[in-house]
C-alpha cells in the first residue's frame, strides 16, 4: 500500500514491487503462493479502522488468506511440496511461521481454492451464535457476498424451511434464487427493506445472519419472530466506504420477543476451519453444496479484484491465481 485512501481506494493507492525472495529461517516455511482471496474487510483495513484485526501499513505489503506450496521447510511437520493455507497473500512468495500454516489436504477439499471459502464464517454463525433449527425462516443480508453466497446453502442444509436474502441488483437476485438456495430476495432500491421483508417473511424471521447493518438490520429486528437469534458478522455499509448507519434497538421489543443479538467472529473459534472443511468437502462431493467464486489470474490483478469486489460486481468469493 502506497498511501491510505481518504475516500474510495484506487489504483494509485497500491503498487507492485519486486524484492528478493526472502529466506525462511528456523521455524518458518518458504511458500510459493498459488491462489489468494480478497475480502470486503480489506477495503476497511486500508484505513485506520476499528476492525478486530490490524490495519494495513503504508509502505508494506498487504496480507490475507492464501494457499501455496511449501518450497523450503525446516521440519515442524511440513515438507517441500505440501500445500498449506496461511495468512500471507498479496505476494508470490511468503515466509510463514509454522504455527500459522495449516495443511490443505486434497483428500478433504480436492480443489485448493475451496480452502479460501468464507463458508466457515457462515457455518459458525449459523451453528453457534444463531443456530438454525428445522422449520426456521432465515434472513441473510449481503447474500451475494463471500459469506452470504454460502450462508443460504448452509441454512437450507441445517433444516431451514424458508431462506431469504438481500442484494443490490435484480440480476444477482435471480442467481441467488436459482443457484444458491434462496426462496426470496430483498433488493436494494426496489422499495423499503422493511416492506419487502414483511412480504417475504409474513410469519417473521427466526434467524438473522447480518453482513450489512443499517436499514436491513433494522428491518430484520422489526419482523423478528419470538425467540429469534441474530448473528452480526459484518457491517458492509461502513466497510465499503459508506457512513455507518445507526440502528435503533427497541429494548421492550427485544425483551417481549426474547430476541438475542450477538456479534460473531471466526477468530473466537479455532476449531471452525477444520470442522467446516470436513462439512464442505462432504457437500462438494455429493453435490449438495457449491462454491460460488470468481478467479482472476496474475498477482497484478489483485488490486482490480479488490476494487471490483467493493463495487459489487461479483457473486461469492473473489480469488486471484498468483
Amino acid at each position: 500500500m502506497v498511501s491510505r485512501p481518504e475516500g474510495a481506494p484506487g489504483a494509485g493507492h497500491l503498487a507492485a514491487e519486486e524484492v528478493p525472495v526472502p529466506e525462511p529461517g528456523p521455524g518458518r516455511l518458504l511458500v510459493r503462493n498459488r491462489i489468494m482471496s480478497v475480502t470486503a474487510a480489506m477495503r476497511t483495513m486500508m484505513t485506520e479502522s476499528d476492525l478486530p484485526m490490524p490495519a494495513f501499513v503504508p509502505g508494506r505489503a498487504l496480507w490475507g488468506p492464501a494457499v501455496g506450496e511449501v518450497v523450503r521447510a525446516s521440519g515442524g511437520g511440513f515438507a517441500p511440496g505440501d500445500l498449506v493455507v496461511h495468512p500471507y497473500g498479496w505476494r508470490e512468495y511468503a515466509v510463514v511461521e509454522e504455527e500459522r500454516a495449516h495443511h490443505a489436504d486434497p483428500a478433504v477439499l480436492p480443489d485448493p481454492a475451496a480452502y479460501l471459502s468464507q463458508g466457515a464464517t457462515a457455518w459458525g454463525a449459523l451453528t453457534r451464535t444463531a443456530p438454525v433449527r428445522p422449520g426456521d425462516t432465515v434472513f441473510v443480508t449481503g447474500a451475494a457476498g463471500g459469506v452470504g453466497a454460502m450462508a443460504g446453502q448452509i441454512a437450507r442444509r441445517l433444516g431451514a424451511r424458508r431462506v431469504i436474502g438481500s442484494t443490490g441488483s435484480p440480476h444477482k437476485a435471480e442467481r441467488l434464487r436459482t443457484e444458491l438456495g434462496y426462496d426470496d430476495i430483498v433488493v436494494r432500491g426496489a422499495g423499503p427493506a422493511l416492506e419487502q421483508l414483511r412480504r417475504a417473511a409474513p410469519e417473521g424471521v427466526d434467524v438473522l445472519l447480518d453482513t450489512v447493518g443499517g436499514e436491513q438490520l433494522a428491518a430484520a429486528l422489526a419482523v423478528a419472530a419470538t425467540g429469534a437469534r441474530c448473528a452480526l458478522v459484518g457491517a458492509l455499509t461502513a466497510q465499503l466506504g459508506g457512513a455507518p448507519a445507526a440502528v435503533r434497538v427497541d429494548p421492550a421489543l427485544m425483551v417481549a420477543r426474547r430476541i438475542t443479538l450477538a456479534g460473531f467472529s471466526r477468530q473466537d473459534h479455532p476449531d471452525l476451519p477444520g470442522e467446516w472443511a470436513a462439512e464442505f468437502g462432504r457437500g462438494l462431493r455429493d453435490g449438495s453444496l457449491v462454491f460460488p467464486h470468481v478467479r482472476l489470474r496474475g498477482i497484478a490483478q489483485a488490486p482490480r479484484a479488490l476494487f471490483e469486489l467493493t463495487e459489487g460486481r461479483h457473486i461469492g468469493s473473489v480469488l486471484v491465481e498468483v
